[in-house]
């Protein structure tokens, strides 16, 4: 399953890649993002691996994230491990009307095992209004300070 999201933030490039970049700011506009934990290389950079930990409902899920290219501050990629799920994030960042900028994300997810395909099968929009959430919210703090941190 792949799909694309458009979002534009009323903040300068630079800004938006500063906060996008930096873990510790997952908790203000990623909702159940619990930790960050660097496995191998610096954070950030190509190859580098860390395990992220979220609270999705009763579950906790632990992701690996793999930087699989980063060409800052026009594109970062990634990819996201867990159980049953494979996902390639592509994100690119571009200046639009000179103080704002336009964040395009390519998401392809892909699913192993009876569950995780029949998820996919039967809830691909729940897949891609959850990537809609992330980038909103990430929007709300950049332009209002608004987090989703508890």
């Amino acid at each position: 399953m792949k799909y694309e999201e458009i979002i534009v933030i009323d903040a300068p490039r630079d800004e938006v890649i500063t906060r996008f970049s930096n873990a510790e700011n997952l908790k203000h506009w990623q909702e159940g993002f619990l930790n960050y934990r660097p496995i191998s290389g610096k954070p950030g950079q190509l190859g580098s691996q860390s395990e992220l930990t979220y609270k999705m409902g009763n579950r906790e899920i632990i992701m690996k994230e793999t930087i699989s290219h980063n060409n800052f501050p026009d594109a970062l990629h990634a990819t996201y491990e867990a159980d049953g799920v494979f996902n390639q994030q592509q994100n690119f960042f571009e200046v639009y009307e000179d103080d704002k900028t336009l964040w395009r994300s390519v998401s392809e997810f892909k699913f192993t095992g009876i569950l995780m395909k029949a998820m996919g099968f039967l809830m691909p929009g729940a897949f891609k209004k959850q990537s809609r959430k992330y980038m909103t919210d990430f929007k709300a703090w950049v332009e209002n300070g608004t987090s989703v941190a508890p």
